[in-house]
């Protein structure tokens, strides 16, 4: 299955995101149609779901916080993310 949630652009890549704040415990799930899930215990109160995101996708990603912006969705629980510097093979291989 092609990983939809993922496309490539000038410079890096764009992540189509399902947040789901609150979890039990900080994760990346299973895709969802065009959408990655991904879990944190961050609650969405004064950004810090998104800030939450910014940090743990740096982490898993290997990337400085810098490289990742949220470009759509800033209040809503489907995101899209760009990442500055990385390639799609690189971020397919480090999400699963």
């Amino acid at each position: 299955m092609a990983d939809d949630y993922l496309t490539t652009k000038p410079g890096g890549i764009c992540l189509a995101v399902k947040l789901l704040p609150r979890a039990g415990k900080n994760e990346i799930g299973p895709a969802l149609g065009h959408e990655l899930k991904i879990k944190l215990t961050a609650p969405p109160v004064d950004g810090a779901a998104n800030d939450a995101l910014i940090r743990f996708l740096a982490e898993t990603l290997g990337c400085p916080r810098s490289a990742v912006q949220i470009i759509r969705g800033q209040t809503s629980r489907h995101k899209t993310v760009a990442l500055a510097g990385i390639d799609a093979a690189a971020a397919r291989a480090r999400l699963r």
